[in-house]
């Protein structure tokens, strides 16, 4: 399963009017990873529901769950069992 990647990271018009930042990575090396409660990381790009959303936080829950909080603001909550496909930026300084 391959992932779209989000457009440049300027600030663009939606259909509304309203200034929509898009996130890309510039020269760095991406590829997909499958994630679950214990190895999903901040950053990490999820497609759902067609849209790709980036990690900004996550909250440990109970009996192994984590919830994770994007960056729209939308949450989504992974048990213990859930596995997703992810892309994942490797960052070298």
């Amino acid at each position: 399963m391959r992932l779209p990647l989000p457009r440049a990271g300027r600030l663009d018009h939606t259909d509304g009017g309203d200034l929509m930042k898009t996130w890309t990575p510039s020269g760095a090396m991406a590829f997909t990873v499958e994630i679950t409660s214990t190895n999903v990381r901040r950053g990490d790009v999820i497609q759902i529901g067609g849209q790709p959303c980036r990690v900004a936080d996550l909250f440990q829950l109970p009996y192994g769950a984590k919830r994770l909080l994007f960056e729209s603001g939308e949450l989504l909550t992974m048990h213990p069992r859930t596995r997703l496909v992810a892309l994942r930026v490797l960052r070298r300084w």
